[in-house]
């Protein structure tokens, strides 16, 4: 379901698609997998959001990608990942992971933990072209960076340290705490994604949970408080 305005639409939270297989607790946003909704099918180049709770020591096998831009952003936990390019990491909170899968990568990602579960976010960006030579990058951004304001953590342009997107889109994040208040002026021309991850946030006036997300056209103030914290993924996209 979603409501509609002027100059927004909600996708409710409780309206995802939904994946369970024992090991894996998964909430899409857009559709997905056994999950299709001809009014989820992505939003700009933003094509997957996926919810995912994997349970301890569990996880995805080896599994190929191609033509796609797949961040990983991890909320609770440690997740483990290895890749066909040699690439062996462990991505924790306040860490930006991007894989290029571009002309075609093989991966798998378990949870690194044998007793807690592992809380992530995957997205999957189209990218701007097609046949990109396979990459993957991952930085940290500290609790202080991302706390009461936004930090880009993926861009185009991977300025101010972040990592490199190959598409024009800029992604923030930040962790909000009562008394916080962030702003954000989107363009004319620009068109923008907010995913709430984790808490209650207040967005102009509206009340958002976890899983929620909005999506905006064109100009706009954005104004997000919360009063019991909350933690915030906001994407500016061409």
């Amino acid at each position: 379901m979603t409501q509609n305005t002027k100059t927004h639409l909600i996708h409710d939270r409780n309206h995802r698609g939904r994946t369970q297989i024992g090991w894996l607790d998964s909430y899409h946003s857009f559709s997905f997998g056994g999950f299709y909704d001809p009014k989820r099918l992505g939003f700009r180049s933003l094509r997957v959001i996926n919810d995912d709770q994997v349970a301890p020591g569990a996880g995805f096998p080896t599994h190929g990608h191609r033509d796609m831009e797949i961040l990983t952003y991890v909320l609770e936990g440690a997740l483990e990942h290895k890749d066909s390019l040699g690439t062996g990491s462990v991505i924790r909170p306040g860490e930006a992971q991007i894989m290029s899968a571009g002309t075609g990568i093989m991966h798998s990602e378990f949870n690194h933990s044998e007793s807690q579960p592992v809380h992530l976010l995957q997205i999957w960006i189209i990218p701007e072209k097609q046949g990109l030579k396979p990459r993957y990058e991952q930085k940290s951004f500290s609790v202080e960076e991302r706390t009461g304001q936004l930090r880009l953590i993926a861009a185009h342009d991977a300025r101010d340290g972040a990592v490199k997107v190959y598409q024009d889109v800029d992604l923030y994040t930040s962790i909000l705490q009562p008394d916080d208040k962030i702003s954000y002026h989107t363009q004319r021309d620009r068109y923008t994604w907010l995913q709430v991850a984790k808490g209650i946030i207040n967005l102009n006036g509206e009340e958002l949970r976890a899983g929620d997300g909005v999506q905006f056209d064109g100009e706009i103030q954005l104004e997000m408080t919360t009063n019991v914290g909350g933690e915030i993924l906001l994407f500016d996209l061409a």
